[in-house]
């Protein structure tokens, strides 16, 4: 990922935490309750959501790290198939693409194979073989957007065992006051929030993703039926 958007979507992540802590303030300069103080009135529904949380962040800095177009088609890689396809080394270069994996090796691996039936076979398959690989990147990266759905669904489970609380309170007390009916609101409050939250994060972050992903599959497609593209001068020769 470029360190542009590396940044853009780290501030936007702080940005979000800033404001969910401001969403915690109390008006009129009262004393405010700690972040795990609100936290311990989100019950077992709030330890789900920290779960969520630590898997997205998990799968956010996996993905930093893995879908990047140097380690999909590393330079080194594709300058040397480049120069064993040049050279007619086709086994050579599909060992190769073997042994290293990847994005651009598997691409240029299923051209290969079918060089004997024609350039057009080979193109064919190439793209047959790109859809495959582009499925398995969104596949991969679809997992945010399961966690920024159920984030919000969470906190509205929050939100209903906060009120069932409340309630309870009201049936077993003859005359609740509001402060017997806070644990139950906080509940409910708190869990939103944080539902919400993280939705707005983890769906940002896959939207951002998908967009990266489709633009970089695009360019490497191309990169693949580039190296390949010896194949198609030998065969007009």
């Amino acid at each position: 990922m470029k360190p542009s958007l590396k940044k853009s979507l780290s501030l936007a992540m702080v940005a979000m935490v800033l404001c969910s802590s401001v969403a915690f303030a109390e008006e009129g300069g009262a004393k405010t309750q700690s972040a795990w103080e609100l936290f311990q009135h989100t019950g077992i529904v709030g330890w789900m959501m920290v779960l969520c949380s630590v898997s997205g962040m998990a799968l956010v800095i996996e993905h930093i790290v893995n879908i990047r177009r140097e380690k999909l088609a590393p330079t080194a890689l594709v300058q040397d198939l480049e120069a064993l396809i040049a050279e007619g080394s086709y086994e050579e270069a599909i060992e190769m693409c073997e042994q290293e994996g990847g994005y651009v090796s598997n691409l240029v691996k299923a051209g290969l194979t079918m060089r004997d039936a024609g350039y057009e076979e080979v193109v064919s398959n190439l793209s047959m073989a790109a859809e495959e690989e582009s499925f398995k990147l969104m596949a991969k990266i679809s997992y945010l957007s399961l966690i920024g759905n159920i984030g919000p669904l969470l906190g509205l489970l929050g939100t209903v065992t906060g009120m069932i609380a409340s309630f309870q309170k009201i049936e077993q007390m003859k005359a609740p006051t509001p402060k017997d009916l806070a644990s139950g609101v906080y509940e409910s409050l708190v869990n939103t929030t944080m539902g919400l939250f993280i939705g707005i994060v983890f769906l940002t972050a896959f939207f951002i993703y998908k967009n990266f992903v489709t633009k970089m599959t695009l360019q490497l497609n191309l990169q693949s039926v580039e190296i390949l593209r010896s194949l198609a001068e030998k065969e007009k020769h």
